[in-house]
């Protein structure tokens, strides 16, 4: 898929040595198609890694995507430069009179919070309503699947006695599911979270694609397919769980390995990488079935009616 960015994004450069085809403006602007527009709300930390992973993945199929990167205006990010942020980010001020045919809110490192507590809440909770009826399909992913749950239906998140870290095994519970197409019954997803959402708190028009006897909740959705949640990291590369033990080790003093990561549980050993065609897979999956081939052609009609409740 031609992904168009700005061509100055150092994702870009790091893509394209992976061989990942990534559009810049001119040669888009020579395209005579709709392209679609992503939105993706990047909470993360380390965003400029979770540009590269997102939009690898975003790049897999024929469409051409236009994608735009969302910051939070009231949190003040610790590492990424300002100057990163003001080139390549978009504010939801910048943004809210656009359309968008999908969306993906990430998680973010804040889940030990209570939502309200988290500095920039009330902004999320307003681009979260915004979305209705701005937005066609949206993926949240961890945290952010954990808020969009919270926001609009009022599920709360429950603490686990200990921190669910790791590589874990997924049952496909549907798998004649459009978002399951071309999987296996059973594929692995990293996980990497404290707090977990139960079944028994879904409303009834939502579907349980997903499931881990470890981890629990892997992948629920909307029955119409507007809002997608992922409490797995699919988009995680395969040094991401080992940055977070180094960090966790050197800051927090704790030498916890994350379950079947490193190949006998050594950490001085490369890891695995062992869900990299189920994440391919699934975020082809979610921008043809659940994007392309329903959203409207027109995106302002989306503010006429609530295609949200459809």
């Amino acid at each position: 898929m031609p992904v168009k960015v700005n061509s100055q994004l150092p994702a870009v450069k790091l893509l394209e040595a992976d061989n990942i085809f990534v559009m810049d403006e001119t040669r888009a602007a020579q395209q005579d198609i709709r392209t679609l527009k992503i939105l993706v709300v990047n909470l993360m930390p380390r965003k400029m890694v979770t540009e590269t992973q997102l939009l690898a993945l975003l790049s897999n199929t024929p469409l051409q995507i236009n994608v735009d990167f969302l910051h939070m205006r009231t949190h003040q990010s610790k590492n990424i430069t300002q100057n990163h942020l003001d080139t390549f980010y978009k504010s939801f001020d910048d943004i809210k009179t656009e359309y968008y045919d999908g969306m993906i809110v990430t998680g973010a490192p804040v889940e030990n919070l209570a939502f309200e507590a988290v500095d920039y809440w009330d902004e999320l909770h307003q681009i979260l309503d915004w979305s209705r009826t701005h937005v066609y399909s949206t993926l949240h992913i961890c945290w952010g699947a954990q808020a969009g749950l919270y926001a609009r239906y009022g599920i709360p998140k429950h603490p686990l006695a200990q921190k669910l870290w790791g590589v874990y095994h997924q049952t496909v519970e549907n798998p004649k599911h459009v978002l399951f197409r071309g999987f296996d019954d059973d594929f692995v997803a990293p996980h990497s979270r404290s707090t977990e959402t139960l079944a028994s708190d879904l409303p009834h028009d939502f579907e349980i694609l997903s499931y881990g006897e470890r981890s629990g909740l892997s992948l629920v959705v909307k029955k119409n397919l507007r809002e997608i949640y992922s409490f797995g990291h699919l988009e995680y590369d395969r040094m991401t769980l080992d940055f977070e033990y180094q960090r966790d080790k050197a800051e927090l003093g704790e030498e916890v390995v994350p379950d079947a990561y490193y190949p006998n549980d050594d950490p001085t050993q490369k890891p695995r990488m062992t869900w990299s065609s189920a994440a391919s897979l699934f975020f082809s999956n979610w921008l043809n079935y659940a994007v392309y081939q329903e959203t409207l052609y027109d995106l302002h009609e989306l503010a006429k009616y609530d295609y949200f409740n459809l």
